[in-house]
């Protein structure tokens, strides 16, 4: 197993961090000031998004690129350092036409998307033309088993009607949001449970679709919203539905794998950024004579913080080559367990710079309060900690009945 970056992907890692030193690094401020005025700062990031376009940095998240699509063709684990790169600045991964949910969607699309729905969704979506969204999440259920889901998607003749409410829908205020993919029921209680539902798009100015309101998340609302949607009798047709009716948890599941896995790219890029943030206050900051890094319990936060960081890199990087051997289906496990270590990860890190930065580490002075409020979200996103737990000790209990006795051999009875 060999992680070390051939000479292609570390000349794709210095220009992606060239581009970041050189053109987004400089509008950060101008554009976090956008953001907290309640503006979307389009004009900076359009401009950025063209000029990275220009140089081939665009839609590298997707292996599978078609030669008549924009963007460049990168194994998963070629893309996880650019990915880890981006997640430094919240917003960079727009710049690169490789920010969450879009990856998913296109992803999805990229796989199972009729000639209709690619020239009308996918493509402009690759071009970096609009943005989408991803339904799923539901306030009146436990969302984490999705066979609870109750938005109903019903055919009628020619048409599916969509009744139900959606919440943290991701981007849905984005001003470029044209679309939603909603997942709902199509089928009633004598269906298998995992066939009961489908996918299905919905133009963001279909009658009866509306948002309801951007919730904040640990007290915070993000510009792009997480937003509680509500679909009254909303009337789409037959051809916007993604694959066959029942079709819902096969496709979902082909989205999320990798869409798991670029969360945790970017979480470790965060986490970098954190302790590199903690080294350098701990050097600046002084108290009762000494600097705070030459203090043992300050020095045991860093150590270990750098233990976790290498630990979980190699884990994800574990995960994405085994995707790119095997596909994301194989890689399940694999996606699971970084899955929960790189968002534990992440507010453990947060909190331990937070502390050394003291109060001014609650503030926005720093990026340290978002890095550790999106950790604790991520803990949530594309499925629950417990979740992804439970599916790996399913597998190992699966293991442990197929090889049952076979460590009877190494017991040594006291007789």
């Amino acid at each position: 197993m060999d992680f070390s970056r051939d000479a292609q992907t570390a000349a794709w890692c210095d220009t992606v961090q060239g581009f970041m030193d050189q053109r987004i690094l400089p509008a950060h401020a101008d554009v976090t000031a956008a953001l907290r005025r309640g503006e979307h700062a389009s004009e900076i990031i359009e401009t950025l998004k063209q000029e990275a376009r220009e140089q081939g940095l665009w839609n590298l998240f997707l292996p599978d690129l078609r030669d008549n699509e924009p963007g460049t063709r990168m194994s998963n684990l070629a893309y996880a350092p650019l990915a880890e790169i981006m997640g430094r600045i919240p917003w960079a991964s727009e710049v690169f036409n490789c920010s969450a949910p879009d990856t998913g969607n296109m992803e999805l699309l990229h796989r199972f998307a009729t000639p209709q729905q690619r020239e009308r969704w996918l493509d402009p979506l690759l071009a970096g033309e609009i943005r989408s969204c991803i339904g799923i999440t539901e306030p009146d259920v436990a969302s984490s088993d999705p066979t609870n889901l109750e938005t109903t998607i019903r055919r009628e003749g020619d048409e599916y009607v969509i009744n139900g409410r959606k919440w943290f829908t991701t981007g849905a205020l984005h001003p470029h949001a044209r679309f939603v993919i909603v997942m709902g029921r199509s089928a009633g209680e004598e269906a298998e449970p995992h066939r009961r539902h489908s996918l299905a798009i919905v133009p963001f100015d279909t009658p009866g679709f509306s948002i309801v309101r951007n919730l904040p998340l640990l007290g915070r609302h993000a510009l792009e919203g997480h937003c509680e949607t509500l679909y009254r009798n909303v009337r789409i047709p037959r051809e916007n539905l993604i694959g066959e009716e029942g079709d819902g948890f096969k496709l979902i599941q082909a989205r999320l794998g990798p869409g798991r896995i670029h969360h945790c790219m970017r979480a470790i890029g965060q986490c970098e950024l954190a302790l590199e943030l903690m080294c350098e206050r701990a050097l600046e900051r002084r108290t009762f004579g000494r600097h705070l890094a030459d203090y043992a319990n300050l020095q045991d936060w860093i150590a270990w913080s750098r233990i976790e960081i290498d630990q979980a890199r190699l884990l994800c990087l574990n995960a994405a080559d085994r995707m790119d051997r095997e596909g994301a289906k194989a890689a399940r496990g694999e996606i699971a367990a970084i899955k929960v270590v790189a968002a534990q990860l992440q507010t453990r890190v947060a909190d331990r710079a937070m502390q050394v930065f003291g109060a001014m580490g609650l503030t926005e002075d720093t990026p340290l309060a978002e890095i550790y409020r999106w950790g604790r979200a991520l803990r949530f996103v594309d499925g629950p900690d417990e979740v992804h737990l439970r599916s790996i000790a399913r597998a190992e209990i699966t293991l442990a009945k197929e090889r049952r006795g076979a460590g009877a051999a190494y017991l040594v009875p006291d007789y």
